[in-house]
């Protein structure tokens, strides 16, 4: 019996070795409402992301990636079980390990689990969360800090209203040193970690500068520290580390160095031309109180001007952008300097983007370029060109398959039959050569908004809001028959909607039939 052990734990301590020599690690790094706000990515000029910069140098940026869901249960649920929403039914905040297919597929974590890897994260990962698909969990989804009144959370009481009305998360703004409610003599209020419940946790800002982490520097520290364990261990199992970081979601509170860095006097107010918003019709199946349209509004009657208003919420934005950037740096930095650098694949990407006033829209959830477009940067060691951008459509759907290609994962992703495949391609071609044509996958990019119906029409994908984007074009198809279309090489920001030209017909019928052949699931 002895022996056996003894020939048992050499086998394991074999099969360890061998794994961590061939499997490469993984580090993916997931950001909120991040959209194309980052070096690079041309989407503000007054950007400071270095890290993802720095990432991207080493690696493919991908500036043509979109989110197949633009809001983030649907989203996150879609991506990291490597099936779209339509294919699965889980349009939109259902818990997805209830839903009949998703139950029944393994999620990206389970996958690298059964190959032998190790599986950890911490932060926002799954909207809805469960930890048994990992190994070892560290925190919980955190939103906070929250302003906290003593009886609610609120939104920070420096937030003019109305646009403070719109909550504690999506109507709140302001640097940490602005601590809520210091003077009214009540020791509970101030900010708070925010979990949600009626138990609160104090988030302590001292006098001296001094303070608790946020929840994105706690992730950060969390995965520092197990980066530094694991290049310590020699033998130990190759691994998976995903950490998802809460900024730029709202609300966005972060340190006033991070607001300093950007005066609101020198903003550089976002590209949005005045009646954008005449030629489309998101407003003709959504009533005025959509989130984006209301957010729109508030903000701009809460102050003097769109401007004012515009430059206001940009700041918060960007200062936001640059925390969560350098919490991304301090992942990267732990992979560079522990040795495991050339063995270890890092993954920077966001859920979906986020809608900055263009279109008089303020929010993610929109069928436009600035809600479904994200970052999108891989560095893998001996595959990615260093500093290639490419420009073929991919979606987050493709992130799986394309790790289990860079991973060699081998086995079935499905549990069982009642399990779906994997609905992407691996973007390989594109870290091989950025400028390859050519790869398994479709030659355009899908996104769908839930419509939000009742009744039968409710889960029905036939019923919801579609866009599609190629290289050159974005057609938008609403669920009663209107349609948007734009052409990229003329027109970037989307400004006019070319579906009403005669001449577009047959370009408009050609790019339908793309996006139906994209929704089926055959």
């Amino acid at each position: 019996m002895k022996a056996f052990l003894i020939i048992t734990l050499l086998f394991g301590s074999i099969l360890q070795a061998f794994a961590a020599a061939d499997h490469p690690n993984v580090v993916l790094i997931v950001c909120d409402d991040l959209n194309d706000y980052v070096t690079g990515f041309g989407g503000h000029p007054q950007a400071e992301t270095p890290n993802m910069a720095r990432l991207a140098d080493s690696g493919v940026a991908f500036k043509r990636a979109y989110s197949n869901n633009p809001v983030c249960a649907p989203s996150r649920s879609s991506f990291l079980t490597g099936i779209y929403a339509h294919t699965s039914g889980n349009l939109f905040w259902n818990k997805w390990f209830e839903n009949p297919v998703l139950k029944n597929s393994k999620t990206i974590m389970e996958h690298f689990r059964d190959n032998g890897y190790h599986v950890l994260g911490s932060g926002k990962l799954m909207h809805h969360a469960k930890r048994d698909v990992w190994s070892e969990f560290g925190h919980d989804t955190d939103y906070g800090p929250f302003a906290y009144n003593g009886t609610d959370r609120v939104a920070h009481p420096s937030v003019p209203m109305p646009f403070g009305g719109n909550g504690p998360v999506d109507g709140s703004f302001a640097a940490l040193e602005d601590v809520p409610f210091a003077d009214d003599e009540d020791p509970t209020s101030g900010w708070i970690y925010g979990k949600w419940g009626k138990d609160v946790t104090p988030f302590h800002y001292l006098e001296d500068g001094k303070k608790d982490l946020t929840p994105d520097e706690r992730n950060a520290v969390w995965a520092e520290k197990r980066i530094r364990d694991f290049a310590e261990d020699e033998n130990g199992k190759p691994f998976f580390l995903a950490v998802g970081f809460i900024r730029p979601h709202t609300p966005l509170h972060v340190a006033k160095k991070y607001y300093d860095m950007f005066p609101q006097d020198e903003i550089i107010l976002p590209v949005v031309k005045p009646g954008d918003a005449e030629d489309t019709h998101y407003k003709d199946v959504f009533d005025d109180n959509q989130k984006g349209l209301k957010y729109f509004r508030t903000l701009n009657e809460s102050y003097p001007t769109t401007d004012a208003a515009l430059r206001a919420f940009t700041q918060a934005y960007l200062a936001s952008v640059k925390a969560v950037d350098d919490c991304i740096g301090q992942v990267i930095s732990a992979i560079d300097n522990s040795g495991l650098k050339e063995n270890t694949i890092i993954i920077v990407t966001s859920d979906h983007g986020w809608n900055m006033g263009e279109k008089d829209y303020l929010f993610k959830n929109s069928p436009w370029e600035e809600s479904t477009r994200v970052p999108f940067i891989v560095r893998a060691p001996g595959v990615a060109k260093a500093g290639g951008v490419a420009g073929q459509p991919i979606s987050l759907i493709d992130l799986y398959p394309t790790l289990v290609d860079l991973c060699g994962l081998e086995g079935d992703t499905r549990k069982n039959d009642e399990g779906a495949p994997l609905d992407g391609f691996s973007v390989r071609p594109f870290l091989e050569d950025p400028a390859c044509g050519e790869w398994e996958g479709p030659e355009a990019a899908i996104s769908m908004i839930w419509a939000g119906l009742q009744g039968d029409d409710k889960w029905n994908p036939d019923r919801q809001h579609w866009s599609l984007r190629t290289e050159r074009w974005r057609y938008i198809r609403y669920n009663n028959g209107d349609e948007e279309l734009y052409d990229h090489n003329n027109d970037p920001y989307e400004w006019n909607n070319l579906a009403t030209l005669p001449e577009h017909e047959d370009l408009k019928k050609s790019l339908h039939e793309k996006m139906l052949s994209l929704r089926s699931t055959d």
